[in-house]
């Protein structure tokens, strides 16, 4: 799914309006009914619902939704703030509606007025004074406004976009930025490049994607560079399997993987690995670890370092089709000048992970000679030592970009919507995975789920974009099931099957 930013949108928009044809009062009409659908499963019917409104677009949703929630006799109360004069087109028509209906409270505030009251335990706060399209930070009057709802602190849900917040640039970089903190935000697909980054989630709550009928066309031939992946773009990218496969069919993934003291890196790599979907697994690891390894995992054959505790030696890589570095390998010498041996001359694209990119941050001259097509999976704290620091979320998703054109590799940036970059300086947001993940050992897994599916033959992005879904959906069934606190590693590799199978339906 592409990512618009708000030109382009608004660019939509017009393009419906024209071509579907469908007037902007209509449309207008539609995203209202989108969110009163959604509003009346969620809100309870004894609740007032007060609604805060603009004098653009964004408060004749609002007005729009007043009434439609008047219609299903919920008590609803309308605060337009600013001049009759100052009204959109639509506005009016929505604001000369809702005058006409004697069941909803409708009141102007000025400047000179004091604010509406808002009872805690009766009131729900509907945010509709600002669109998306905001460019400059709020100020004076309006930001009184925005920080009274946030005084208050009931639940408070914003259309579109929460009032305040940029879509396509960094808030943080405005002291103190006037924004409304959103429990939940009913926004219009298609979505905003906002709603990715963790400096906004205080504002934007829990967000929700409706669809308001925008034309496909439209969306079709517009270039964009970012992009939200869901379940039916990995449904396109999952390869059937032949009756007549076998092992050989589907590679054979090496993984350098574990140290003294960390070997539980290289189960839980091995195992993801292996419920990927390779024909062949082979770790190689210490001596000290092999028959933990073979315990643990037995399906994974081993080649055995002649270290006793670390990783000191290369294999014959022609047999292997994907190659995987990192998880729990430390930072030794030895193993540094292994690593260093590795990306000079391997002859297909690694997967780089945990101790293997922290010894790149401290030798980053090495990075040049990471294969093309290579796969970075760092936190966030190791891209920082990769790239150093960044001044906001926008700034680092654009370091990031820069890295991976510059390098010609993709970086997996993991976290909420995991961030994968590309050679081409794009970027796919992921739309799976939860809170319970962030425990140790969820990116070992990750690294073993994307050494499988390259080995393959899955190309880099297909592998980043399946193999990054696949670890948040099978996070997400482990969470259904065990919730998000009891979570382990070692649950997402066991519902690793029930992620793929969902892949099918």
């Amino acid at each position: 799914m592409k990512i618009l930013s708000v030109d382009k949108i608004r660019e939509a928009d017009t393009y419906t309006i024209q071509h579907e044809p469908i007037s902007d009062i209509d449309l207008m009409e539609r995203a209202a009914t989108a969110c009163f659908y959604w509003l009346i499963k969620n809100i309870p019917h004894g609740k007032t619902i007060k609604v805060f409104c603009g004098t653009g677009n964004n408060g004749g949703d609002g007005l729009a939704i007043s009434r439609l929630l008047s219609a299903k006799d919920y008590p609803v109360e309308v605060f337009l703030f600013g001049g009759i004069d100052q009204l959109s087109a639509s506005c009016r028509i929505n604001y000369e509606r809702v005058l006409a209906l004697p069941g909803i409270k409708m009141q102007i505030i000025s400047e000179r007025e004091p604010l509406p009251a808002i009872d805690r335990d009766t009131d729900i706060v509907l945010d509709a004074i600002f669109g998306s399209g905001l460019t400059r930070p709020v100020t004076g009057f309006f930001a009184k406004v925005i920080r009274h709802l946030n005084e208050k602190k009931n639940v408070t849900i914003s259309i579109d976009v929460p009032s305040g917040l940029f879509c396509d640039t960094s808030v943080t970089g405005n002291k103190n930025p006037v924004i409304v903190h959103a429990d939940y935000t009913l926004t219009f697909s298609p979505p905003k490049l906002a709603f990715f980054f963790q400096e906004n989630d205080n504002f934007i709550g829990r967000w929700q994607l409706l669809d308001i009928g925008i034309m496909q066309d439209f969306i079709d031939h517009t270039g964009t560079k970012n992009f939200y992946t869901d379940h039916e773009d990995c449904q396109k990218i999952l390869k059937p399997r032949n009756k007549y496969s076998h092992k050989g069919t589907f590679g054979h993934a090496l993984l350098f993987c574990g140290s003294r003291g960390k070997m539980g890196a290289a189960v839980l790599a091995s195992g993801g690995c292996l419920r990927s979907g390779p024909g062949l697994v082979t770790a190689h690891v210490p001596r000290f670890g092999s028959a933990i390894l073979q315990t643990a995992v037995p399906e994974a054959m081993l080649d055995i370092d002649s270290s006793e505790d670390i990783l000191t030696e290369i294999p014959d890589l022609s047999r292997f089709t994907s190659i995987a570095v990192g998880p729990g390998i430390g930072q030794e010498i030895q193993t540094q000048r292994i690593l260093k041996f590795l990306i000079q001359n391997s002859t297909i694209p690694l997967i780089i992970d945990a101790d293997a990119i922290n010894i790149l941050g401290e030798n980053k001259t090495w990075i040049s000679f990471v294969p093309k097509g290579s796969i970075f999976t760092p936190h966030p704290k190791e891209f920082e030592r990769l790239v150093g620091k960044s001044s906001d979320d926008f700034d680092r998703n654009q370091i990031q970009r820069d890295f991976s054109i510059k390098y010609g590799v993709y970086i997996v940036l993991k976290g909420a919507h995991t961030a994968i970059t590309t050679p081409d300086g794009k970027c796919y947001f992921n739309s799976t995975g939860n809170p319970g993940m962030a425990t140790g050992g969820s990116g070992d897994v990750l690294t073993g789920i994307l050494a499988g599916l390259k080995a393959q033959g899955y190309t880099s992005l297909e592998t980043c974009l399946l193999g990054v879904y696949l670890h948040g959906l099978a996070g997400d069934r482990t969470s259904e099931s065990l919730g998000q606190e009891a979570m382990i590693a070692g649950d997402i590799v066991e519902n690793l099957g029930k992620a793929f199978q969902s892949l099918y339906k």
